[in-house]
């Protein structure tokens, strides 16, 4: 990459965050409109698709653009990513159904995963490590507020305007993003050495379908022990070991393998599965609790959820200055780590919305001073000519601890829900159904599902709608089963807690290398990349 002033490298930044911030509000604005939109769409049946098929391919495009933005250089693909990024969205509103909306995310997802990459390995080409860092925290802080005025936005739209201008309205950031990227973004030399890995790209694409259509159908769609499961996960297996030897002999491979040899790219990213498996825990199962056994409308529920966002801003950006000042980074994450378990721990046993609000705040703090780290040690860790790749599997290791996360907790939740449900029947708790005929009382046991909490307008309309002396017995179940929920989100709670823990003792177990500057980019480096590093310049 060309010398650059600093001017012109803030000028940069602030191109590259229109462009995070793009794919990032498109996506937290979706959140909470998309169940109303499928509503209206028809084909409830397929809703898990239209977040699954985001995801694969986002997932897929991470990984492979990571390796070819090494050759190509990155401005290809922020520009690639951006028009993706544009039509799907674009075609996303012109929807007519659910199968229609499927394909159009799919495409959209291609554009948000080659943008997530290749923004955030931007950075480190502009950047040495330790001026990277102030700038990584800010990335995030830029994420964070997608997630702050999203969901809020996302919610008001829906309610008020045509659903289709939820996908239209940022298209012409989009625009904006596209010309300043286009017209202030160096361009990078092709590498005309390398070649491109199609055999490697291929089984790699082909065993991440496998594994993450395995983990978001598993106990949703089908049974974990199911033959298609099974079969998925088998399939990833086989897959993963062809990949594995290919990957030894090839020229240019998409997945180094040499790169694991690193210590500290191999616990950095264990370290960044197990906390995205937390966060996607706290992010996926609050709700739950505040709608579920608290009874507060999903409106309302949202802004529980915003403390843990700007907590997270204001903490990512304070301790990227902190890292990029110090040049130390390894005490911001056992630091920052005990914050996630605490903030964890809290939402075990919240039973008021006041806890769950504090909870999330602590566990924001966590996020924020942890959340920088551990993509930076990774990028400060390896060579210059592997920025790209490594970027990518970070992302590719964060990506698959939130699936897995999800899926695994998924499970703990229905499971406990289960055996916690039969065994207060068991022992009495429930509603005497003797005193009422025997289709009343089949009519009332159906009601045993947790599922009847989430939808509070509907549970009062039942409630009126029954015979006065049935009510009673209905309030009783409802209590049962709000009881019964609270204690599997203790469970659910309690788990992913026991991940933060294993990740926070990790860190303990992670080298600490002085992040190198524009100075002295040779001088300091792992050993696995110092080799490499006395061979190239510089970015800076």
């Amino acid at each position: 990459m060309e010398q650059l002033t600093q001017k012109k490298k803030v000028t940069i930044m602030i191109a590259l965050m229109a462009a995070m911030f793009f794919a990032a509000i498109n996506q937290t604005i979706v959140s909470t409109a998309m169940p109303r939109i499928i509503a209206i769409l028809g084909g409830i049946e397929y809703y898990t698709w239209v977040i699954t098929i985001y995801m694969l391919t986002s997932t897929i495009a991470t990984v492979l653009v990571g390796k070819l933005s090494d050759i190509y250089g990155r401005k290809p693909f922020l520009l690639v990513g951006i028009v993706f990024f544009i039509i799907g969205a674009f075609l996303c509103g012109t929807s007519t159904s659910v199968f229609q909306l499927i394909t159009y995310r799919g495409i959209q997802g291609l554009g948000g995963g080659i943008l997530m990459s290749a923004t955030v390995t931007a950075v480190g080409d502009l950047f040495a490590p330790r001026e990277r860092a102030k700038w990584t925290g800010i990335m995030m802080a830029v994420f964070g507020f997608s997630s702050v005025i999203g969901p809020t936005l996302g919610g008001f739209m829906v309610d008020h305007i045509a659903w289709k201008w939820i996908f239209w309205i940022f298209l012409p950031l989009g625009l904006v993003a596209f010309g300043m990227i286009w017209s202030m973004f160096p361009k990078t030399a092709r590498k005309t050495t390398e070649s491109i890995d199609y055999a490697g790209s291929l089984l790699l694409s082909l065993m991440l379908v496998a594994l993450l259509l395995g983990f978001s159908w598993a106990g949703t769609k089908y049974a974990w022990a199911s033959p298609q499961i099974i079969s998925m996960f088998a399939a990833a297996f086989v897959l993963l070991v062809i990949l594995l030897l290919v990957e030894r002999k090839a020229k240019s491979p998409v997945l180094p393998l040499s790169m694991f040899k690193n210590s500290i790219v191999t616990i950095s990213n264990s370290i960044g599965f197990l906390m995205n498996a937390g966060m996607m825990g706290a992010m996926m199962y609050l709700p739950f609790f505040v709608q579920g056994v608290l009874g507060i409308s999903p409106t309302y529920s949202g802004f529980v959820n915003m403390p843990m966002s700007i907590a997270m801003i204001f903490l990512s950006t304070l301790s990227g200055r902190w890292i990029s000042k110090s040049g130390k980074y390894k005490r911001f994450a056992i630091a920052g780590m005990p914050f996630m378990v605490v903030g964890m721990l809290m939402m075990a046993f919240m039973n008021n919305v006041g806890v769950a609000v504090a909870a999330m705040i602590v566990f924001g703090i966590g996020l924020g001073i942890s959340m920088p780290v551990f993509t930076l040690t990774v990028q400060n860790a390896v060579a210059p000519t592997q920025l790209g790749v490594a970027t990518a599997t970070a992302t590719l290791f964060r990506n698959l601890g939130g699936t897995i996360g999800i899926a695994v907790m998924g499970t703990v939740m229905n499971s406990t829900m289960s055996s916690k449900l039969e065994a207060a029947v068991k022992a009495g708790e429930g509603p005497d159904l003797s005193q009422v005929d025997a289709e009343t009382a089949q009519n009332l046991s159906s009601f045993l599902n947790p599922q009847m909490l989430l939808d509070q307008p509907k549970l009062k309309e039942l409630h009126a709608t029954l015979p006065e002396q049935i009510q009673p017995l209905f309030t009783h179940i409802i209590e049962m089963v709000r009881e019964v929920l609270s204690e599997s989100l203790t469970v659910v709670f309690l788990f992913g807690m026991s991940l933060l823990i294993v990740a926070f003792v990790l860190v303990f177990f992670l080298k600490e290398i002085p992040l190198r500057s524009a100075n002295d980019a040779k001088a300091k480096a792992s050993p696995e990349a110092a080799e490499q590093l006395k061979k190239e310049p510089a970015l800076n």
